[in-house]
């Protein structure tokens, strides 16, 4: 009872200075350049805002540009673009906040056109995605090296140590076995690293703080990367019975010739299978966290309106985020999941021999 009365006072103090925050600048917010500014990537790491001075980690900007080879940091740029769009920095750079290039670093020549640099700089989303590397390589180093001093006869694990077996256990035994078939083994680090790498980036990514709050699996970059690794894979291990089905399979020859209808699906399928893989994560991940942050911004959209109605729709904004991060925290094993399974099952299929009646 204790611990209802502690929640539902913490909720009252919230409900009580929510509104000033809403109403710091005066008028409603925009809850549009909220939910993008999340979504999308950006050279500096916004925190949040103590009063009118926001509180920003400044990242590292590494490109190549006409003038040679620069390293500095983001905190060099301006704070405010100009009429141009342009928050100006060093060496002829900006970042522009207009036109096809919005968001990303330029450079301005002299007749004021823009060139992209080759530009290798550590943004948010590289930043986020480095620190869920590190966590992920203490989450399985440390049951590692208890396994590697553990000796016969020794009691289960329990635990940390103990939930890290059991979910590779689960992944290997109901996932990669079913899907890749005999053989799996040597396929297994690689489905054990999609799983977890794409898990803790989820769940690092529900953090509305430092070191997590970034949209890793959101970047269809982040995405497309991971889908081309199980693109590679796939081609790679398929047998001649893999690549026969696709350029002669067993149908009526008048499928295959003159017009071959039935090889060109088939050989259009070995790039959607990836595609389908990209695109079902980056959307359901993306998806998921401008509905939370669209939710929970309904607290600030009534803030300035009469008591009743901003404690009613503000309860119901508390509630409803709840249950949001409680479904999130369920897509997210379930997007991982989904992303190992599909790709074990493509590479069993391209590993599949023949039937043989």
């Amino acid at each position: 009872m204790n611990h209802i009365k502690r929640l539902l006072g913490i909720l009252m103090v919230m409900l009580a200075v929510l509104p000033t925050f809403a109403n710091g600048k005066g008028g409603d917010p925009n809850i549009k350049d909220v939910v993008l500014e999340h979504i999308k990537d950006s050279y500096d790491w916004h925190i949040t805002n103590i009063g009118d001075k926001p509180l920003v980690i400044h990242l590292p900007i590494i490109v190549n540009s006409s003038t040679g080879f620069h390293v500095f940091c983001s905190s060099q740029f301006s704070e405010v673009a100009d009429a141009k769009g342009y928050r100006h920095g060093p060496f002829n750079l900006a970042i522009a906040s207009k036109g096809d290039n919005a968001g990303k670093i330029v450079e301005i020549d002299k007749s004021g056109a823009e060139l992209r640099p080759f530009d290798i700089s550590i943004t948010k989303t590289v930043a986020v995605m480095f620190i869920d590397v590190i966590i992920l390589l203490c989450c399985i180093l440390i049951p590692a090296r208890w396994y590697k001093k553990r000796k016969a006869g020794d009691p289960a694990p329990k635990g940390f140590i103990g939930f890290i077996e059991m979910m590779v256990m689960y992944v290997v035994d109901e996932i990669i076995k079913p899907g890749v078939g005999k053989g799996y083994e040597k396929y297994t680090p690689y489905l054990l690293t999609c799983f977890f790498f794409i898990f803790t980036c989820n769940l690092m990514g529900l953090m509305p703080f430092p070191p997590g709050g970034g949209n890793v699996t959101g970047n269809i970059t982040v995405t497309f990367l991971l889908a081309l690794c199980t693109f590679i894979i796939v081609q790679f291990s398929g047998n001649k019975h893999y690549w026969k089905d696709i350029f002669w399979p067993n149908v009526p020859t008048w499928l295959k010739v003159p017009v071959p209808v039935i090889p060109v699906i088939e050989f259009v399928g070995v790039f959607t299978k990836p595609f389908a893989l990209m695109i079902r994560l980056f959307a359901n991940m993306m998806a998921g966290h401008a509905i939370g942050l669209a939710i929970t911004c309904i607290i600030f959209l009534v803030a300035s309106k009469t008591a009743a109605v901003f404690l009613s729709m503000s309860a119901l904004s508390i509630v409803m985020s709840i249950f949001m991060m409680c479904l999130e925290c369920l897509v997210c094993f379930i997007q991982a999941m989904v992303f190992t399974m599909l790709s074990a099952v493509f590479i069993g299929l391209a590993r599949a021999e023949p039937e043989h009646e």
